[in-house]
């Protein structure tokens, strides 16, 4: 039987809180909201208007991306 240690819980549910967390912030937003793995803090969801253009060294550790859902164009 294959056990899974509680600090790979841990990182599972802070996966899926941010990814939680982007689709929520996606609703209302024109940006793509971006889950990025960060090595001291984990896992953040950062909106790219905050990061107008995006540092390559962010860009590299996305690891889930929503597409911002409000459009003007209707």
């Amino acid at each position: 039987m294959q056990t899974i240690s509680n600090s790979a819980l841990a990182d599972d549910a802070a996966y899926f809180a941010a990814c939680a967390k982007a689709a929520r912030r996606a609703r209302y937003s024109y940006f793509t909201q971006y889950v990025i793995m960060d090595g001291e803090l984990g896992y953040l969801a950062v909106d790219e208007g905050d990061y107008s253009p995006m540092p390559m060294e962010m860009v590299d550790r996305v690891v889930y991306a929503v597409t911002g859902l409000l459009d003007d164009e209707i």
